[in-house]
């Protein structure tokens, strides 16, 4: 078999690079700097919120974007104007977000990839040269013209925009709202792109069974390279005290996919001695604090607010119990920072949570959609004599094992190494999955 060889160069296109703004900013900042460590340059094009500093990189070019559809959510219209004034709102790409937004729909995506598809071939033409360009869940029209390119192009999914669309339409309350959810969500645009790039990566076989059967891609182009964890961060610390009555949960209750109503009804079914902490939206509006007057556990119920990262952690390693009563996951990562913590999880047998607590050994699965199930499995792992530390400490050695950054980079760079190899033509291993083991 000919030898597969990783690419030297590598370019990251990211709509949104910042940690706080969700799962993309995070997958760039680590995955970049695990993939320097092992010796591949990374060049980043990324859209605000910018990343935190990355000293790791070759360059990191930013373009500009003025986050029209938020601005208008929170109106905030002044904002809207690009820097420039007016003159530079008739910019096609500016009228263009404008309008989309007044529209209804994200701009973000398509606008994001036309500018870093028009980036690239600036540098192109000035003489620079990538071997492969990763875009992450941007999946624009744009992202087509950079494979025209020349460029082999991968990109990551984490789960599909049709599952934010479907959790978005259980929510609507009025038709006009559904006919919202239908346009705001770039489903058609991403499915297409998606379709046309050299390889998917996605974090879990049922991701991949997902953006299968709704993006329609083709299952041997969709690779699972799973997703990391920054395990120096999350880990146990002996210095912060265990409280053996205390329930965690991270998740919106504005999310249906989240399942925080069944949750609220499990902590009824407990005795009075259990508390859930709850990381949400604090806001008296937030719908969790109805639910818990009227389950009767109001009292027993803190809702955090936004936390810093190092006061999450110490929430995990504080709790006895993680709960995930979520009804999908493309991943579960709230579980997994658990378990990195030495805290075990209660989660729902949904999405790819069976695949997660498998992996890490370290809780217990329960049925989804059943306060009686997650009431159940509390029970379960907190009977006298149950060894929560044996159990916990544990998953963290599986956690270390299987789901760091490092792991994470070396199967994602195998993976650019095949799609470099398929490009020049030559037979090359087939792997869709990456291996418990690796």
């Amino acid at each position: 078999m000919p030898e597969i060889r990783r690419p030297e160069r590598v370019c990251f296109v990211a709509y949104r690079g910042n940690m706080t703004c969700g799962g993309q900013g995070i997958y760039l900042y680590f995955l970049a700097r695990e993939l320097t460590r092992l010796g591949i340059e990374v060049d980043v094009v990324v859209g605000p919120p910018y990343p935190d500093p990355m000293p790791f990189a070759r360059r990191v070019q930013t373009l500009p974007n003025r986050e029209h559809w938020a601005r208008w959510f929170t109106r905030d219209y002044p904002g809207m104007l690009p820097e420039g004034g007016a003159a530079a709102a008739l910019n096609p790409l500016n009228l263009y977000e404008l309008g989309a937004s007044r529209m209804g729909f994200l701009p973000e995506p398509m606008a994001f990839s036309l500018r870093a598809f028009r980036a690239l071939a600036a540098r192109i033409r000035q003489g620079e040269r990538w071997d492969l360009v990763h875009d992450v869940q941007c999946l624009g029209y744009g992202i087509l013209g950079i494979q025209a390119l020349g460029l082999p192009v991968v990109t990551t999914i984490h789960h599909p925009l049709t599952v934010d669309r479907r959790a978005s339409l259980i929510r609507d309350e009025s038709f006009r709202d559904r006919i919202g959810s239908m346009a705001f969500y770039p489903v058609g645009m991403q499915a297409w792109v998606a379709r046309k790039v050299d390889r998917v990566f996605t974090s879990s076989e049922e991701s991949a069974r997902t953006i299968a059967a709704d993006f329609r891609v083709s299952p041997d182009r969709i690779r699972n390279v799973l997703n990391g964890l920054d395990t120096d961060f999350f880990c146990p610390d002996p210095a912060i005290k265990k409280n053996a009555t205390e329930l965690l949960c991270v998740g919106r209750a504005s999310d249906p996919n989240k399942g925080i109503r069944n949750l609220i009804r499990a902590l009824a079914k407990l005795p009075e001695t259990f508390t859930l902490t709850l990381v949400d939206n604090a806001q008296p509006g937030n719908d969790v604090f109805k639910w818990a007057r009227e389950a009767g556990v109001g009292e027993r119920l803190n809702v955090t607010g936004r936390v810093e990262a190092d006061v999450l952690a110490n929430l995990y390693r504080r709790a006895a119990l993680t709960l995930v009563p979520s009804r999908y996951e493309g991943f579960g990562l709230p579980a997994v920072e658990s378990m990195a913590c030495g805290t075990p999880v209660v989660a729902c047998r949904a999405g790819a949570l069976p695949e997660v607590m498998a992996l890490c050994e370290g809780g217990v699965l329960v049925e989804k959609d059943s306060p009686e199930a997650l009431a159940d499995g509390v029970r379960r792992l907190t009977v006298p004599g149950a060894d929560l530390r044996g159990m916990g400490d544990h998953a963290r050695k599986r956690v270390e094992n299987h789901l760091s950054w490092r792991s994470v980079a070396a199967v994602t760079a195998d993976g650019y190494a095949e799609v470099l190899a398929e490009r020049r033509g030559r037979p090359t291993r087939t792997i869709t999955s990456a291996s418990p083991g690796h």
